[in-house]
């Protein structure tokens, strides 16, 4: 039987395709990498327990603002983060509360002028038994009440700090301590109430100490006591590192989060330290032993932790470790490995996935 030309044709091309596919160029493997390894040895660390905190002003230090009587805001000067000087004017109160109290005081100026003249006469009338004891008494006692009532009228004036004999209607408003303004509560054109019913126009604190307050768990009261020693971190200035004691360990307990409040006291020179800034309490504890890892050296599988360690043979096994905290250097991250190490074993820090068995097909 022949077989026509093309499908000969065809056939060799399709022989051929197959053979060059066949006997294509053998592709190497890539060599891979030898893993990275380190001596260790112990290292000696002291624990410590963190407690976050923030920066609050010491509460005895912290004076609001209210207005001395009802009337309107003008020139307001002060804005929060501000620092101001004691008996520096904030603002300017106008009022007619002020026209009442002088309107009373002159009132009072009067009884006094009327009271004394007829004490005057009551006196000559007296000597020459015109008037009887009694009714002397009678205009010695409405003298002295007249007096009386006009000195409650004068301190009335100036206790609103104005003068008995001004007559302006504006009074100024003044810092009672110098510090920093935390917050304002009006602004110039605002009218404020009386004091029974008035809002705070500012709230100044004084920063030259701090309050440093953190929340601790039930479970690490056995570790605090008033007056033990302890290192405060702002996270807001990384090298700054502040030492202090603890002033006060509260004796109630929050039932939400069912921590305790520390306080520290801080001296705050330069006032570097603001209202509210994070903070944290580190309190030392005991010295420990451990070997410090690359993050990289360790690797997990569930909730167990292993390193590759070299045996005498030459070749690593894979050995659990006890971890502790991660150390952060830089850009740096090394873990404490507490138990399952020895001095001068040979671990792999780069490289251990290598050895690692592989799941699956």
């Amino acid at each position: 039987m022949k077989i026509p030309v093309h499908l000969l044709a065809l056939s060799l091309a399709v022989t051929s395709l197959v053979a060059c596919k066949q006997s294509g160029p053998a592709t190497e493997p890539t060599p891979q990498a030898p893993p990275e390894t380190m001596v260790v040895h112990p290292q000696t660390g002291v624990d410590f327990l963190d407690i976050p905190a923030h920066v609050t002003p010491d509460p005895s230090h912290v004076v609001r603002i209210f207005p001395p009587l009802a009337g309107r805001i003008f020139d307001f000067k002060v804005l929060p983060g501000q620092e101001v000087q004691k008996g520096q004017a904030i603002a300017t109160l106008q009022s007619a509360d002020i026209a009442q109290a002088r309107s009373d005081f002159e009132k009072a100026k009067i009884e006094v002028i009327r009271a004394d003249r007829a004490l005057q006469r009551g006196t000559l009338l007296l000597q020459h038994d015109v008037l009887s004891q009694a009714d002397y008494y009678e205009l010695e006692a409405t003298d002295k009440a007249a007096h009386s009532e006009q000195e409650r009228a004068r301190q009335r004036i100036q206790e609103y700090g104005f003068s008995e004999e001004g007559t302006s209607d504006t009074v100024p408003i003044r810092a009672p301590i110098s510090g920093v303004v935390l917050d304002i509560g009006t602004a110039t054109g605002e009218l404020q109430r009386s004091l029974d019913n008035a809002t705070t126009i500012a709230t100044i604190a004084n920063l030259d100490t701090v309050w440093i307050v953190g929340d601790v768990f039930e479970r690490d009261l056995n570790t605090l006591k008033d007056g033990r020693p302890v290192t405060i971190l702002i996270p807001a200035y990384p090298d700054l590192s502040l030492t202090g004691r603890v002033a006060n360990l509260s004796d109630a307990i929050d039932p939400t989060t069912h921590t305790l409040k520390l306080r520290v006291v801080l001296n705050n020179p330069g006032h570097k330290l603001k209202a509210d800034m994070f903070a944290t309490i580190r309190v030392a504890g005991a010295s420990h032993e451990f070997f410090l890892l690359p993050a990289t050296a360790i690797f997990y599988e569930g909730d167990k932790t292993y390193v590759f360690v070299a045996n005498s043979s030459g070749k690593f096994d894979k050995r659990a470790v006890v971890v502790g905290r991660t150390v952060t250097t830089g850009t740096t991250k090394n873990i404490e490995v507490t138990s399952g190490l020895n001095d001068g074993d040979k671990v792999i820090t780069v490289g251990s996935a290598l050895l690692r068995p592989v799941s699956g097909d």
